[in-house]
C-alpha cells in the first residue's frame, strides 16, 4: 500500500517540502463545474511558506479540463517543472495546477487558491463548511475567551480603549489579540476604510484607520462582524494591531512584537 493512505504524520522530502495526508473530504468549484473532490487530499507546507495548500491525487481531479500550461513560472512551488492551465465554461485559468517535483507527490495535482489577486476557483469546501484563503492547518489553534483583565490602549499618547471585559484570541504563532467592546472604543476617533481581509480561521474583517495626528499606518483597527463559529465570542468588538499600538494589561506595557504583520504595517 502506498505510504501516502498508511500512517498518519508529518514527512519532509529532499526538497524540503512537509506534507501529510489528510482525513476531510475537499471540494473545489468553478462556478457550477466540481473541479476537484477528494476523501484522500493531502496537506503540502513549501519551504518558507507559513500556510498550507492541498494536493490531491490525479484521480480526484477532473484532468480533462486541465491543459499544459502555455507560459509556466518555472523554478516557482519549490522547483515544480509541470503546470498546467484550467479552462472552464470557456475561461482559461494560466497555471491554476501543478505537480510537485517530489517523488512521493508525483501522483497529485496541486491547486492555487489566488492568482493575481483572483480566485482559482471560485468555492472550496472541507465538509459541507465553505472555507477561505487557504486550507486551515490541522497544528494551528485558535481559541477566544473572554476575560475580566483591565486592558488600556494608546495612540500617540491617547487613551482610545479602556475595558475589563475583553474576549483575549489566542492564535499559533501571533501575539495575543484583545478585542474589546465597541461601547469601551474611541470609535469617533477613527475613520472607516474600504479594507477587508479574510482569514480561515476567524472569517472577514472590516478596517478604521487612525484619525489624529502621527506616524500611525492605516487600518490598525479590525472586527469581525460575522465571525465563523469557533471565533463567534469576538463577535462585533475591536482589535489593535500590538504591532502598532500601546497595549497596558493589569498594568503591565506591552511591548510592541514583530510578527509577519510588521512589515506590512511599515513599522
Amino acid at each position: 500500500m502506498s505510504p501516502l493512505t498508511t500512517a498518519r504524520g508529518i514527512r519532509t522530502t529532499p526538497e524540503g517540502i512537509s506534507w501529510e495526508p489528510g482525513a476531510r473530504w475537499v471540494r473545489g468549484r468553478k462556478g457550477d463545474v466540481t473541479v476537484v473532490d477528494s476523501r484522500h487530499p493531502v496537506l503540502v507546507w513549501e519551504p518558507d511558506r507559513p500556510v498550507p495548500l492541498y494536493a490531491f491525487p490525479r484521480a480526484d481531479v477532473r484532468e480533462d479540463l486541465l491543459r499544459p500550461a502555455q507560459n509556466p513560472p518555472l523554478g516557482k512551488h519549490t522547483g515544480s517543472q509541470i503546470f498546467y492551465d484550467l479552462e472552464v465554461g470557456g475561461e482559461t485559468v494560466e497555471n491554476a495546477a501543478w505537480v510537485f517535483p517530489a517523488d512521493d507527490l508525483a501522483g497529485h495535482i496541486a491547486f492555487a487558491w489566488f492568482l493575481h489577486g483572483e480566485t482559482v476557483l471560485d468555492h472550496w469546501y472541507e465538509e459541507e463548511e465553505e472555507i477561505f484563503i487557504h486550507p486551515r492547518d490541522p497544528h494551528k489553534r485558535v481559541d477566544a475567551l473572554p476575560s475580566s483583565r483591565h486592558v488600556r490602549v494608546e495612540i500617540e499618547g491617547t487613551v482610545v480603549a479602556d475595558t475589563h471585559r475583553p474576549v483575549l484570541l489566542f492564535e499559533t504563532g501571533l501575539p495575543v489579540r484583545y478585542y474589546i467592546p465597541r461601547e469601551d472604543v474611541r470609535l469617533d476617533l477613527f475613520t472607516p476604510t474600504d479594507h477587508a481581509s479574510g482569514c480561515p480561521y476567524k472569517g472577514t474583517a472590516t478596517y478604521w484607520s487612525w484619525s489624529g495626528e502621527g506616524d500611525v499606518p492605516p487600518n490598525v483597527v479590525w472586527s469581525y462582524l460575522e465571525p465563523l463559529p469557533a471565533v463567534a465570542a469576538v463577535q462585533g468588538l475591536i482589535a489593535f494591531y500590538n504591532e502598532a499600538v500601546d497595549i497596558t494589561v493589569d498594568g503591565e506595557r506591552l511591548n510592541r512584537p514583530t510578527t509577519v504583520f510588521t512589515q506590512q504595517l511599515g513599522r
